[in-house]
């Protein structure tokens, strides 16, 4: 017989949707230590929080996140609320004794997220913070392959990540926009940046470039609001094994909806990879014969661990609530103590750091290093 663990979520959006369907997925995919019971959603209104409470399967709903998380019953609260909320529910969270998943960023600034990091090792809370596209098995064969010699020296690196969803000049004024932790490179370039990490290891000094092109915006009340944060932000990077490279963080790129690409160029090899096509890793090998040299497409299939829990074939692809399964699985068995927190809050305030590093450097417009590199 399963351990019961009971859950309480803060926020029914989109990304609260995907965090259920993600223990929903995880629970019947992989073996898992834990039987999560969806105990308690929580939202802005009563009403909005019944209409999840039916619509996502939870046994009660509530208007008052406070109320929830006193609530001992509980064992993990889920916090999908917007980015400035965090650090408060988190808190609460840790000193009520509950585990905590979150959603990324971690908090709008790194002395938020330190705060937070902190406060959870004291307690000997197990954390999370939501970077699923790192559980892409894809992802982990790169990493296997650039730590396994086969792309010999790592010379440069490019990451990227794009989307159109703040093209519209005329698109509202938002939380994201707050200069408080908003802006693209927070947003989205985190992901990039967590990647290039993931792959290559420590970044250690940074030159950033934060634009921002769309200067005002509408407020939603018949007037506009001063926009200051970046809606495009590049970095370039040296990395701790020697590497350079660069990022970008871009939510007004016309046309993309989820172009999360990289490229990794070493003395004998190179990959390149776009999350529009993320069931495929490209690479491309100079120990090849000549003419026949080219980026030959790897497919993800039941070779490349977890893939094989969802699906027996290769080239039937996983989607984007895998990995938020994924991701879901590795917290659930960190929780149990059978392996170390996947990406924890320790692990989010080193990108929080990293973003506000690129930050100071384009206000700077010089080099920087990155603290704790």
């Amino acid at each position: 017989m399963k351990k019961k663990l009971r859950l309480g979520l803060i926020g029914s959006g989109f990304m609260g949707k995907t965090h259920v369907f993600g223990f929903a997925a995880a629970q019947r995919v992989f073996d898992l230590p834990y039987e999560v019971e969806l105990t308690c959603i929580a939202d802005v209104t009563m009403a909005q929080a019944e209409a999840a409470c039916t619509a996502l399967g939870f046994e009660n709903a509530t208007d008052d996140w406070r109320k929830m998380i006193d609530d001992p019953s509980l064992d993990v609260i889920d916090i999908t609320a917007p980015n400035a909320l965090h650090k408060e529910m988190a808190l609460a969270a840790i000193a009520a004794g509950k585990h905590v998943y979150c959603e990324k960023p971690l908090a709008p600034l790194s002395a938020d997220a330190r705060e937070m990091a902190e406060a959870a090792e004291r307690a000997g809370i197990k954390t999370q913070v939501g970077f699923n596209y790192l559980c892409n098995p894809i992802l982990s064969l790169a990493r296997e392959m650039i730590d396994a010699g086969e792309l010999g020296e790592i010379r440069g690196y490019r990451g990227l990540h794009a989307e159109d969803y703040m093209a519209d000049a005329n698109g509202q004024f938002t939380f994201r926009h707050d200069p408080a932790g908003g802006g693209a490179l927070a947003d989205i370039g985190s992901h990039a940046l967590a990647t290039a990490e993931f792959l290559l290891g420590p970044i250690t000094r940074v030159l950033g470039d934060c634009i921002t092109v769309i200067g005002s915006r509408p407020d939603g009340k018949g007037g506009t609001r001063t926009v200051e944060t970046d809606d495009v932000a590049r970095a370039f990077l040296r990395f701790e094994n020697g590497a350079n490279g660069s990022i970008e963080g871009n939510w007004i790129a016309t046309g993309r909806k989820m172009q999360h690409d990289f490229e990794v160029y070493g003395t004998k090899g190179a990959l390149s990879f776009s999350q529009e096509r993320f069931n495929e890793l490209h690479f491309f090998s100079t120990s090849d014969a000549k003419g026949r040299q080219g980026f030959r497409r790897i497919e993800a299939g039941p070779d490349h661990s977890p893939y094989g829990r969802f699906c027996v074939a290769p080239g039937h692809q996983l989607g984007f609530n895998d990995l938020k399964a994924i991701e879901v699985a590795g917290y659930l068995e960190a929780i149990a103590g059978v392996r170390p927190e996947p990406f924890n809050f320790r692990a989010g305030l080193r990108i929080q750091t990293l973003v506000e590093t690129i930050q100071k450097s384009s206000r700077s417009e010089r080099w920087l290093a990155v603290d704790g590199a």
